[in-house]
C-alpha cells in the first residue's frame, strides 16, 4: 500500500523549526504518530539520510516518505491498516540501510505511583526507575531514560547511538512531577550517554545523569547504561550480619585509599582483590573502610566531591569488577565499609549545579547552597526530590553492592546552619536557631532505611561536635547513627603523647578526659587520613624525640588505643609508621617494611587485632560502663595509666 500524499502547514513547519533549533516544543505531540480518521501520519528525523522508507511489522517496504524539512525531517501517511502491526523506517545513507524504530510511538512507561511517590517525596528507591535502564517494550529492547528537571525548557538525550545530537531524541515531560522521560529503541548495557539541558535560563548545557551507575572516565559528563548480570557468592555473609550483635562484636578498620594504598602496584578493583585482601587477612582487620568511590572529577578531593553518588569511580575499574572486589572480600571474613558524601557537592558545569538553570539541587540563598571553606554547593535538604535523591543513594550502594555500612561524612557541617560562617552570613531556622532542621530530618530518614531494610549494617557519622544522640534514636535530636567517630578522643590522645614526656605530667588530663563521656555515644576511635595531612605529619611523625622514641611512642600510642573502649579505625601507613604525610598522587612507603623496627610495628597491629578479638573484654562491651574500671588514673608525675577491661563470663584484661 503506498504511502499517501499529505499537506505541510505553516505552523506544522514553524513547529519543525523549533524542534530543530532546540527551543521548547512538545517533540511527542509533533513527532509522535498521529491518527487521521482511518489513515495514521509518522515522521521521523533522519539527518544525512538520502532516502527513508516505511516498512510494516514484518520488514515489508510500504512506500517511501517525503522530506518535509530539508534538515532531514520525513513524514508520511498510510491506512492504519498497513501497519497495525507495527512499523519501521528503513533509512538509507547512501548504500547502507538502517533498521529504525519509530522512538516517538512508545508511550511513558513511568507509573503512577512513582511519578506520585517522587512528587511527594517518599520514594526512597527512585534509583529502581530514575536514571537509564534497560527495558522491553512489545518485543522492542532499549532504554528507558528518566530525569528530574522541573524547570528546564527541554531535555534531550544525547549518546553514542545518535552522535551526541540533541535534535533527535527529546524527552517527554511530566509537569505533575518534573519528571522528563523517554524509551529508546536499540540502545543497551554499555551504552554511552547525557543528559542536554535548555535551562530555565536559556542556556543549553551537557549534563550528568545524577542517577547515572557509571561513567566514562572521572572528569566526563558521559555515564554508561549498566544491566546488573554479577552473580554473588556471599550469602552466607549476608546471613550472618543480620543476626550480628552491632556493638558487642570486634570491629578494627583499615582506612584505604584505593588509588594510593599501591602495594606491589595495586591500583584496580581486580589487583586489590588479592593484594589488599591478602594484606587485610595478615593484619587482623576487620574492616576495610574507602575514602569515597563515588565518581568525582577532581582527584585531589580525594573523592570528597562526588558528581555521581550511585556510581563507583571508572579510575579502579567497572561496577562489577568492584562488586568482585566486596564478593572476593566478605568470602575472607571482611567487612567492605564506604565513606559517603551528601552533605556537600562541586560546583562543575557538567554536575549537579544549577541543573535544570536553576538551584535545584542546592539551596538558592549561598549562606545556606554555598559552603565557602570547600567551594563547594550545600544539598537543599528542605526539597524532598534531592531528599529521594539522598537517601536512594545510601540505599542503592548497599543494595547494590553489598557495602556494609557508610561513614557519612561532614555531619557537623550538615547539622549547624552557622558552621564556619561569621555573623551575618548564616540564616536562622523556623525558631530562630542554629539547628539545620532540614538536615536532621534528612539524617534520620536516611539511618531510619538503612536500619529498616539492612539489619547488621553500619551508619557512622563523622561529627566533631557535641550534638546529643548521635548514635540515639530517641528524643528530638536524636540521629539514629551506629557509631560516631570519637573525634575529641583522637586530638586529646595525639596532643598529650605528641609532647615531650618532660611536659606531659601538665597535660594528664587529656589522656584520661576521654572516659568522662565515653558512654555518651557509641564510638569509633579514629586516626585517619585527616590525621596526616595538610601539614599535620604522619603518625609517627607527631611523636616526640629520635627516631627510636618515635616508634616507641606510636607502639605506646596503639596499645593504649586498642585497649581503650571504642571500635578501632586506622589510616593505612600508620600500621608500620610510615615517615612521610600521606599523599594521594603516590603509593605507601613499603620499603620501610624492609627495617625490623617499622615491620615490628606492623607485627604489633596485627597482635592487637588478634587480642582485641580473641578476648571478649576488649571488644563486647566497649559501650557499657562496667565494661571499664579505673586502676591508676592520677599517676600524673609517671604519666603512668592502668585500667581494667571487663565481660561477662570471660577474663578481664588489664592494661
Amino acid at each position: 500500500m503506498p504511502v499517501l500524499s499529505l499537506v505541510v502547514t505553516t505552523n506544522r513547519m514553524r513547529n519543525f523549526t523549533a524542534f530543530l533549533s532546540a527551543s521548547p516544543c512538545d517533540a511527542f505531540a509533533l513527532m509522535a504518530p498521529r491518527r487521521e480518521g482511518d489513515t495514521v501520519r509518522v515522521t521521523v528525523f533522519a539527518p544525512g539520510a538520502t532516502s527513508v522508507s516505511l516498512c510494516d511489522g514484518q520488514g515489508e517496504v510500504v512506500g517511501p516518505m517525503v522530506l518535509e524539512h530539508p534538515d532531514g525531517i520525513y513524514c508520511g501517511k498510510v491506512r492504519t491498516s498497513a501497519i497495525e502491526r507495527g512499523y519501521r523506517f528503513a533509512v538509507a545513507f547512501g548504500e547502507r540501510v538502517e533498521q529504525w524504530d519509530d522512538t516517538y510511538r512508545f508511550p511513558s512507561m513511568l507509573s503512577a505511583d512513582d511519578t506520585w511517590l517522587f512528587a511527594e517525596g517518599r520514594h526512597d528507591e527512585a534509583y529502581r526507575f530514575m536514571g537509564a535502564h534497560p527495558r522491553e517494550f512489545e518485543g522492542v529492547r532499549g532504554v528507558h531514560f528518566v530525569l528530574w528537571a522541573p524547570n528546564a525548557r527541554r531535555v534531550s538525550i544525547v549518546g553514542d547511538f545518535n552522535h551526541f545530537d540533541g535534535r533527535t531524541h527529546v524527552m517527554r515531560f511530566h509537569p505533575a512531577c518534573g519528571l522528563w522521560d523517554m524509551f529508546v529503541p536499540g540502545p543497551g548495557p554499555g551504552t554511552q550517554y547525557r543528559f542536554e539541558v535548555t535551562g530555565a535560563d536559556g542556556a543549553r548545557t551537557q549534563k550528568i545523569d545524577p542517577y547515572g551507575r557509571a561513567f566514562v572516565t572521572p572528569a566526563d559528563s558521559v555515564a554508561i547504561v549498566t544491566a546488573d548480570s554479577y552473580v554473588w557468592q556471599d550469602e552466607s555473609w549476608l546471613e550472618a550480619r543480620r543476626d550480628e550483635d552491632l556493638y558487642g562484636k570486634p570491629i578494627s578498620i583499615y582506612e584505604v585509599h584505593a588509588g594510593s594504598w599501591g602495594y606491589d602496584g595495586a591500583c584496580d578493583w581486580a589487583r586489590l582483590s588479592t593484594t589488599l585482601l591478602d594484606y587485610v587477612v595478615e593484619l587482623g582487620f576487620t574492616h576495610i573502610e574507602f575514602l569515597p568511590v563515588s565518581e568525582h572529577p577532581f582527584t585531589g578531593s580525594w573523592g570528597y566531591q562526588p558528581t555521581g553518588m550511585f556510581a563507583p569511580t571508572a579510575r579502579y575499574g567497572s561496577p562489577e569488577a568492584f562488586k568482585a572486589f566486596v564478593d572476593a572480600a566478605h568470602q575472607r571474613g571482611i567487612g567492605v565499609l564506604l565513606d559517603w558524601v551528601p552533605a556537600h557537592f562541586p560546583s562543575d558545569a557538567h554536575g549537579l549545579v544549577r541543573f535544570d538553570g536553576t538551584a535545584l539541587y542546592e539551596h538558592e540563598d549561598p549562606r545556606r547552597g554555598f559552603h565557602p571553606d570547600w567551594g563547594t554547593m550545600i544539598y537543599n535538604f528542605g526539597r524532598a526530590e534531592v531528599i529521594n535523591f539522598l537517601v536512594g543513594s545510601a540505599l542503592y550502594w548497599l543494595e547494590a553492592f553489598h557495602i556494609d555500612g557508610l561513614r557519612v561524612d561532614a555531619v557537623a557541617s550538615m547539622l549547624y546552619l552557622d558552621y564556619s560562617r561569621e555573623q551575618g552570613q548564616w540564616l536562622p531556622n523556623v525558631h530562630g536557631g542554629r539547628e539545620n532542621l532540614e538536615a536532621v530530618a534528612f539524617l534520620k530518614r536516611v539511618n531510619d532505611a538503612v536500619r529498616a531494610r539492612f539489619p547488621g549494617v553500619m551508619m557512622i557519622a563523622e561529627e566533631s561536635t557535641a550534638w546529643p544522640g548521635v548514635t540515639g534514636t530517641h528524643g528530638h535530636w536524636g540521629l539514629g547513627f551506629s557509631y560516631k567517630w570519637n573525634m575529641g578522643w583522637m586530638h586529646d590522645s595525639l596532643t598529650f603523647i605528641g609532647k615531650d614526656p618532660l611536659y606531659r605530667r601538665h597535660h594528664h588530663d587529656q589522656i584520661t578526659f576521654s572516659m568522662v563521656y565515653a558512654y555518651s555515644e557509641q564510638y569509633v576511635l579514629p586516626i585517619s587520613h585527616d590525621e596526616v595531612v595538610h601539614g599535620k605529619g604522619s603518625l609517627v611523625g607527631k611523636m616526640p624525640g629520635d627516631d627510636w622514641q618515635r616508634l616507641a611512642n606510636v607502639r605506646a600510642m596503639l596499645g593504649y588505643m586498642w585497649a581503650h573502649p571504642g571500635k578501632k579505625l586506622l589510616f593505612m601507613g600508620s600500621e608500620f609508621a610510615q615517615y612521610s604525610e600521606w599523599n594521594h598522587d603516590k603509593t605507601l612507603d613499603w620499603h620501610l617494611l624492609g627495617e625490623p623496627a617499622h615491620r615490628g610495628i606492623q607485627r604489633l597491629v596485627s597482635d592487637l587485632n588478634r587480642v582485641m578479638k580473641d578476648e571478649p573484654s576488649l571488644h563486647c562491651r566497649d559501650g557499657a560502663p562496667d565494661g571499664f574500671q579505673w586502676l591508676i588514673a592520677d599517676d600524673s608525675t609517671n604519666s603512668v595509666l592502668a585500667f581494667a577491661r571487663h565481660a561477662p563470663a570471660s577474663p578481664t584484661v588489664v592494661a
